[in-house]
């Protein structure tokens, strides 16, 4: 057969083994998220018993379930889910030049790309090499390079969206898929290189120098099947750089627009060119588009929702804070708020753009919401009516604490700061609530870690493993609350939640908060309130703090922290020594991007 026909449609395409790899590329995630259900769901099991056995017993009657049962779990956990690649680094930023480079994968999270990766290079050169035809043997990997592509669209698309079904189901962060997301993009990306430059080879082995590089632009400007798969495979190259770190973090907003603008285009060329090469998984690359579709579609709604009534809208107080903003969202329906919960906040007459940002819900509450008059009101057109008790309404309002950084946030508090009265009333809405996926209520003793901002995530907590000790509902006996500031202004920002909190009955018995100024103003401003309230000078040393808690725990303990990923690796480390020691489980939140 002459080479010119292995150059176009399936001709040469082993579409038996293409179907093959598909089946085991999907087995193979199957498979992997049936692990991670049985691993949840056994930890779900374990920590259901704990709760329900240590809601009323005393720290002594719990050092049962403070012990490992197995060693395997404890090993697991210290050299495998918890660990960093190497070392000590997972979410501190590597800098070159003063250039963002991003974050290293943990261990767990490599060891499962790096499976993931090497089996599409596995099931890319798994090839009849027998075949005595050269331009048979290309064919076969244009054929499968664009195949594997195809297939690997659909979890690309999955991965990046919020409202993916897998964030619960599983209880695994949105910032750990958005890790897989990103490198299954460049896997995609290099399996539709790859396919290209099959085609050009096998088209260069046709032409045999005849026509040579002019044969080739020819084809692509003549043949439409070929220009769309040119458009799809340009737009993925630009997002191959474009979507780097050092790239993605100048201009954020920027980044975030143009990238999905370049991924439509991606998408809308790729099923161009399978729909006029009527090529096999065609409708894959469909159902990845019209998921696309579907989750901006909820991601809209749950906005409108949320946000919108028939004669008013979401109102949001904006109080500007020592290089902070409190902002505070009275929002138009009740919302089910979970601890550990974050939105992203708009605001359109900030920005050119529809861009958002994610934050801790740092406070929430819902208050009765006083009648306003009769005329509002629908007046009684009965007796019965008379006698029935108005309905209750409620309102619920949610705050967040925005730091001063660049862009958005600066143009907050700006404009907050320029205001008489430091406060200001502005047109926004959030989207959520995410996450809060973690209970701590089976514990009997938690260890809080903040870092700055960090504190917001870490309130909710608090106050709720209080209100659930005061109602006799959660395992736990002690809260440890840790939270390391650059200077006493960052106090300003929490203060009034505090003060709730130190008003919370039973609240001396439980918790223990130790605060660490970095950079104090004066020595003499360094004065600690009383045992259950410290405060030091100088870096925080989360390994020391792990050790003198876990030396006195009860129970069951955990280890959260929430904060920058230097203060976030040394937390994670410090959790990582004492796990084969006893029962110890490490959770953090982190929005990387």
């Amino acid at each position: 057969m002459h080479p010119a026909n292995f150059t176009h449609g399936l001709t040469g395409v082993n579409l038996q083994m293409d179907n093959i790899t598909t089946w085991a590329l999907w087995l193979s995630i199957v498979a992997m998220c049936l692990i991670v259900i049985t691993a949840r769901l056994w930890q779900g099991a374990v920590a259901q018993l704990r709760h329900l056995f240590n809601m009323n017993t005393d720290p002594v009657q719990q050092a049962y379930w403070a012990r490992n049962g197995t060693p395997i779990w404890p090993w697991l956990k210290k050299n495998l889910i918890y660990a960093p690649l190497r070392h000590k680094r997972h979410n501190r930023n590597i800098q070159v030049a003063r250039l963002n480079m991003g974050t290293i994968p943990s261990r767990f999270h490599t060891t499962l790309l790096f499976l993931y990766i090497v089996s599409n290079v596995v099931y890319c050169l798994f090839l009849n090499y027998k075949s005595c035809n050269k331009s048979a043997l290309i064919a076969e990997l244009r054929g499968r390079t664009g195949h594997l592509a195809f297939v690997n669209m659909m979890p690309l698309m999955v991965f990046a969206g919020r409202n993916n079904a897998f964030i619960p189901l599983l209880r695994v962060s949105f910032d750990t898929f958005n890790i897989f997301h990103r490198w299954i993009g460049r896997l995609v990306a290099a399996e539709a290189i790859a396919h290209t430059a099959a085609w050009m080879a096998g088209k260069s082995i046709a032409n045999r120098l005849e026509s040579g590089q002019h044969g080739m632009m020819e084809a692509l400007r003549t043949n439409s099947f070929l220009a769309w798969g040119t458009a799809s495979l340009i737009a993925m190259i630009i997002i191959l750089v474009q979507a780097s770190s050092a790239v993605r973090h100048l201009a954020y907003e920027t980044f975030l627009h143009l990238h999905q603008l370049l991924a439509f285009v991606a998408f809308l060329g790729a099923a161009l060119h399978g729909h006029q090469g009527e090529l096999p998984l065609t409708n894959y690359v469909y159902a990845t588009i019209a998921f696309w579709f579907l989750e901006r579609f909820l991601r809209l709604w749950r906005i409108i929702y949320r946000n919108f009534g028939l004669k008013s809208s979401t109102r949001v107080t904006v109080e500007a804070l020592p290089e902070a903003c409190r902002v505070t969202y009275e929002l138009k329906r009740p919302w089910n708020i979970h601890p550990g919960c974050h939105v992203y906040a708009h605001f359109p007459t900030l920005t050119w753009s529809l861009s958002s940002h994610p934050f801790s819900i740092a406070w929430y509450d819902t208050r009765p919401t006083p009648y306003r008059s009769l005329e509002d009101e629908k007046l009684p057109s009965s007796t019965q009516d008379l006698d029935a008790p108005l309905p209750a309404r409620t309102t619920t309002s949610i705050t967040l604490i925005m730091s001063k950084k660049d862009g958005m946030t600066a143009k907050l508090h700006a404009r907050a700061r320029a205001s008489p009265t430091g406060t200001i009333t502005i047109r926004g809405f959030v989207e959520g609530p995410y996450g809060g996926q973690e209970s701590l209520h089976s514990y009997g003793t938690v260890l809080l870690f903040a870092g700055g901002v960090g504190i917001t995530h870490q309130l909710s907590h608090v106050r709720d493993l209080l209100q659930s000790y005061n109602d006799s509902t959660s395992a736990v006996r002690k809260v440890v609350l840790v939270w390391t500031v650059r200077s006493q202004d960052a106090f300003d920002w929490v203060h009034p939640w505090m003060t709730e909190i130190f008003k919370m009955p039973h609240r001396r018995q439980v918790l223990k908060v130790l605060l660490f100024v970095t950079k104090p103003r004066h020595a003499g401003d360094i004065v600690s309130r009383s045992n259950q309230v410290q405060m030091f000078g100088g870096r925080c040393k989360p390994g020391k703090i792990v050790e003198e808690e876990f030396d006195k725990r009860a129970g069951a303990m955990a280890v959260t922290v929430c904060g920058p990923g230097a203060f976030a690796d040394e937390v994670r480390a410090a959790a990582r020594e004492r796990v084969v020691e006893g029962v110890v489980d490490f959770m953090e939140e982190s929005f990387s991007w």
